[in-house]
């Protein structure tokens, strides 16, 4: 206690003295005293302000750096340090004003303790005196008084003087020095501010204010506060209950004087807040437009979705029950939602009218098209299976394969069985890309069998065995059954002749995309030659970033509707085909345009979209670098006003690049147009080898 009085309790009893002359009044002092506090703190208030919207500026980016560097936890921390470091963010500053209470506190509490030190200003050796003889009077020792030692003398030169008059007697002006004492007046608003409330006491008004008063702060912030405004409801609700709790607990257990600095201490934060976002107005530096600000949900929308979880639960629990009760189960497939059926489509079918193989079809997703697929074949059963439940179900399996598309088995949280070690582990990817620059790495370290699109993933899963000293997988030459489809497709459909030349604007949404990085002057650009331009953004994107897409969409909002078209509904895929140029970072769906069509993409050069950032380990070069200047041409951001002359030349050249594309289609894609018969005799012959197994 000496160390906090020397350094907390001197410098703030100097304060709370000056405002105790101004008003001669200790709950006015109080109040008084917390006004100044938060004057003296405004300029940290405005540093903690300016550096909350620094942090809600760059959540974007935040949120981009996770998903580009998903799995490698050390690098993304690097990698949020040096953004911090760039824009000057620091988490200790937006916090500094409240920690900054706790020596304010403290030495406020030291203040009211000890009354005859900061309030009369009595020299230590009369306070000794002057306890030690309260503590005879009351037969206790000094220390059996505790903290409340001085507010005892205090009392005593109010009800019993005469317990006092020894020490006052041989001491200069002694009855001047009573007089001070009982002068003081600790009551406020009929409370003594020294006393600890209790039940019962009218003294309990002080933690309650205290709590109501928390209470109006976080309402108010959670309106008008910066970082408070794009918190989703539970954090700012769980917030909220906290400091609610807290402040009505601390002002509980610790005298009033200290409940009633607390409740104007909230109160006075709102002001705070006030003039913080007057001074630096959150609008003015963040683009609301780029945050995704979740939508607050209605209580019959709250109702319904607890509902709908309810039933999917119910849903769950049966088709683990149906899977779980059929023995001796072959085959297995694992989506992570609807939209991957497409990548098993060509093999499903192919087993499906070649074999009598049943195929049991587990999806994350209780809407999956595969569920309709599978009412006209009986062969075909599906499960639905949500994500959480999905982890333990797979440590459970009994299966004699897995096929998957989802990479990283045993990297994180999808392990291989711990009831079988014998399944097949089966990896197919759902790109035409490279494994070891577009999935994390050790992605498919843990599988027993890959199907390989082309050349390049059995070059990389090679050397990455070199390199890694892992034991070998067996590779199958299967090719990619969605571009069969895709050929099939485009071939059975009549190619229109667009009048104007239409042009399809498709990005990534990796970090750093196009539509985030110079997309209005490819438009413009396009727009100035004449071309439709249609601009397709990934579903992702318009999922995770529907505000960004909104502003885009509205900077453009007086383009002619016949030429600028924004394709936000993804249940078609027609415009892709029918298009006669592609635009992309680096999407995969300009490698599908161009081997379907046999026209020319046009790659933007934004950064390398890096899944595995020691990918360069491996010697061959990823195919999705090479085939930019395979299948069309690669442009600069600082060429992006010359995409519109860039699309005029390859236009011109059609012919030649015809020639072009379908040669790296056939040197770098296996079993074009057979590629689910390819899959699916190597499944149907390696169940058979596992059947004569276990005889």
């Amino acid at each position: 206690m000496k160390v906090i009085n020397v350094l907390l309790g001197v410098p703030l009893g100097y304060l709370f003295y000056g405002c105790y002359l101004l008003v001669d009044n200790l709950g006015v002092a109080v109040l008084l005293f917390t006004v100044a506090v938060k004057v003296v703190l405004l300029p940290l208030s405005l540093l903690a302000q300016k550096n909350a919207i620094t942090m809600v500026r760059l959540t974007p980016r935040l949120e981009d750096l996770k998903r580009r560097y998903e799995g490698n936890n050390a690098q993304l921390m690097e990698e949020q340090k040096k953004l911090y470091s760039q824009e000057h963010y620091s988490n200790w500053i937006s916090i500094l004003p409240m920690l900054i209470q706790i020596p304010i506190i403290l030495g406020l509490i030291n203040v009211i303790y000890n009354p005859l030190q900061h309030l009369l200003h009595f020299g230590a050796d009369l306070n000794d005196s002057l306890v030690a003889a309260v503590s005879q009077f009351r037969g206790i020792s000094v220390d059996e008084l505790g903290s409340g030692a001085q507010l005892a003398v205090l009392e005593t030169a109010h009800n019993t003087p005469d317990v006092l008059s020894g020490v006052l007697a041989s001491t200069p002006d002694g009855s001047g020095i009573l007089a001070q004492m009982q002068a003081v007046n600790l009551q406020f608003l009929g409370i003594d501010l020294a006393s600890v409330p209790s039940f019962g006491s009218f003294s309990i008004i002080y933690p309650i204010l205290s709590a109501l008063s928390a209470l109006a702060l976080c309402l108010y912030q959670n309106k008008y506060y910066v970082l408070s405004v794009t918190q989703g409801n539970v954090s700012k609700w769980g917030t909220t209950i906290f400091l609610v709790a807290f402040s009505g607990y601390f002002a509980f257990v610790l005298p009033c004087g200290l409940g009633l600095y607390w409740t104007a201490g909230n109160l006075l934060s709102i002001a705070v807040v006030w003039v913080s976002n007057l001074i630096l107005p959150p609008g003015k530096y963040i683009d609301y437009s780029l945050i995704d600000i979740k939508p607050v949900l209605t209580r019959e929308q709250k109702v319904a979705q607890r509902a709908r979880k309810r039933e999917l639960h119910k849903r769950e629990t049966a088709d683990i029950k149906r899977f779980n009760s059929v023995s001796g189960k072959q085959l297995m497939f694992y989506s992570e939602g609807s939209g991957y059926y497409k990548y098993y489509e060509r093999m499903i079918s192919w087993l499906l009218a070649n074999s009598d193989v049943v195929i049991h079809y587990v999806t994350n997703d209780p809407n999956d098209q595969v569920f309709a697929v599978a009412e006209a074949n009986p062969k075909l059963k599906c499960y639905y299976v949500g994500p959480t439940a999905f982890i333990s179900f797979m440590m459970k399996l009994d299966v004699d394969m897995v096929v998957m598309t989802t990479p990283c088995l045993e990297k994180y949280h999808i392990k291989r069985s711990l009831v079988r070690k014998d399944i097949e582990y089966v990896y197919t990817d759902h790109g035409m890309g490279s494994f070891h620059l577009a999935l994390p790495e050790g992605a498919v370290d843990s599988f027993d069998t890959v199907f390989c699109y082309g050349p390049n993933h059995i070059e990389e899963v090679r050397q990455t065995e070199e390199v890694y000293d892992l034991p070998e997988k067996r590779l199958v030459r299967t090719g990619f059954g969605l571009l069969d489809n895709i050929l099939e497709r485009v071939a059975d459909e009549e190619m229109p002749e667009n009048d104007p030349k239409s042009v399809l604007i498709a990005p990534s949404w990796q970090a750093e995309n196009l539509l985030d990085e110079g997309v209005d002057e490819v438009i413009d650009s396009l727009l100035d030659h004449g071309y439709k331009v249609i601009v397709r953004p990934h579903p992702e994107y318009v999922k995770r970033f529907s505000n960004r897409m909104d502003a885009i969409v509205n900077r453009f909002a007086d383009a002619p509707a016949d030429r600028l078209e924004f394709q936000l509904d993804f249940s078609s895929n027609s415009t892709v085909y029918t298009s006669d140029i592609v635009i992309t970072d680096w999407s995969s769906i300009a490698t599908e345009f161009s081997y379907a069509t046999k026209k020319p993409s046009i790659f933007i050069n934004t950064p390398l979209k890096v899944m595995n950032h020691n990918y360069q380990r491996i010697e061959a070069v990823p195919r999705e670098i090479l085939m930019r200047d395979e299948v069309g041409v690669s442009v600069d951001m600082d060429e992006l006003a010359r995409v519109g002359d860039i699309a005029d030349e390859l236009l011109a050249d059609q012919a030649n690049w015809n020639d072009t594309v379908t040669q790296v289609m056939t040197e770098n894609i296996f079993n074009i147009g057979t590629s689910g018969e390819a899959s699916g005799q190597y499944i149907l012959a390696a169940l058979a080898d596992i059947r004569r197994s276990k005889r």
